[in-house]
C-alpha cells in the first residue's frame, strides 16, 4: 500500500528531540506514517523556550496536530513522551478530535500511580549526568563531553522540570485502547505498568521486553513489531495478539495482558 492508511504520532523522552524515531519511518510499513513529534526548545525548534508545564504543552501540542488530522491516528511516547501522548489524547478529544486506533505508553508509571516530587526541583548538571549514567542509555564519552552536555543538559533540566510539575486529573477513562510497554530491568514497578489499564475504557495490552529503560532501542525490532501488528489490527482488522505478560486484569478495559 504507497498510500499511509494511518499516522504514528511519536513523542520523545526526557532529553530528547524528534530524531529519536526518523529510523522507524523506514523500519515500519509504507501504510503506516511515522510523524515524529518535536517538541519546543529541542531539534527543529531549538529557537523556541524551554517549556516546564506538560499539561500546557499537550494543549498547545493538540492545537497543532487537531486541524491536520485526515485519517485514523495513533499515539506512541516513551517515559516523558507517555504522559505527554496521554495527555495529549485527553487533549484532542477535548477538542472534538476522533480517538486515537491506540495510545503506546511506553516506559512509565500510570498517570493515577506516579510520585514525581523528586524532580520537582531544578538539577545541577552533575544531578544531571549522574541521572544520565543511571539510565545507561548514554555512552560515556558523550557524558564527558563538555560540549555536548552544555546542549543537553538544560533540555533534559526542563522535561525533568515537567515529570515534577506533572500532575494527575481524574477524568472519564480514555474511549481508545492502551497498549503498554515495559522493560524487564527498568526501574518501573509491573503494578504502575498495569495501573495504565485504569485510563481505558477499552482494551488494554501490556508487553514486556528484555531489557532496562531504553529497551526501545535495544529491543527495537521488537518493538516494531509489537507496534505494527497492533495498529495494523484496528486497521485491516483480524483476531487480537497472543498475551506476552500474564497477571490479572486492570479494573477498567478488556486486558490482553502479554507473558
Amino acid at each position: 500500500m504507497s498510500v499511509a492508511a494511518a499516522r504514528l504520532f511519536c513523542l520523545p523522552y526526557s532529553g530528547a528531540s524528534a530524531m529519536i524515531y526518523a529510523r522507524w519511518r523506514r523500519l515500519l510499513p509504507s501504510w503506516l506514517a511515522v510523524q515524529p513529534v518535536e517538541l519546543p526548545g529541542r531539534g527543529t525548534r531549538m529557537a523556541e523556550p524551554l517549556g516546564t508545564d506538560p499539561h500546557r504543552l499537550a494543549e498547545a501540542l493538540a492545537d497543532e496536530i487537531r486541524d491536520g488530522l485526515d485519517g485514523p491516528y495513533a499515539l506512541f511516547g516513551h517515559s516523558l513522551g507517555a504522559l505527554l501522548a496521554f495527555e495529549l489524547a485527553h487533549a484532542l478529544l477535548d477538542r472534538g478530535a476522533p480517538a486515537p486506533l491506540v495510545l503506546f505508553a511506553s516506559g512509565t508509571e500510570a498517570p493515577a500511580v506516579r510520585d514525581d516530587r523528586r524532580w520537582e526541583c531544578p538539577r545541577s548538571d552533575a544531578e544531571l549526568i549522574a541521572d544520565l549514567r543511571g539510565y545507561q542509555g548514554t555512552p560515556e564519552e558523550a557524558l564527558a563531553d563538555a560540549e555536548l552536555m552544555a546542549l543537553v543538559l538544560p533540555v533534559l533540566r526542563a522535561d525533568f522540570l515537567m515529570c515534577g510539575a506533572y500532575a494527575h486529573q481524574p477524568r472519564p477513562a480514555l474511549p481508545c485502547p492502551v497498549h503498554v510497554l515495559g522493560g524487564t530491568r527498568d526501574d518501573v514497578a509491573r503494578p504502575a505498568l498495569e495501573a495504565w489499564g485504569r485510563e481505558t475504557a477499552a482494551d488494554f495490552a501490556l508487553d514486556l521486553f528484555d531489557g532496562d529503560h531504553f529497551f526501545i532501542h535495544a529491543r527495537q525490532a521488537e518493538v516494531l513489531r509489537v507496534v505494527d501488528a497492533s495498529v495494523s489490527r484496528r486497521i485491516h482488522g483480524g483476531p487480537a495478539a497472543s498475551s506476552r505478560a500474564g497477571g490479572s486484569p486492570p479494573p477498567a478495559g478488556r486486558a490482553l495482558l502479554r507473558a
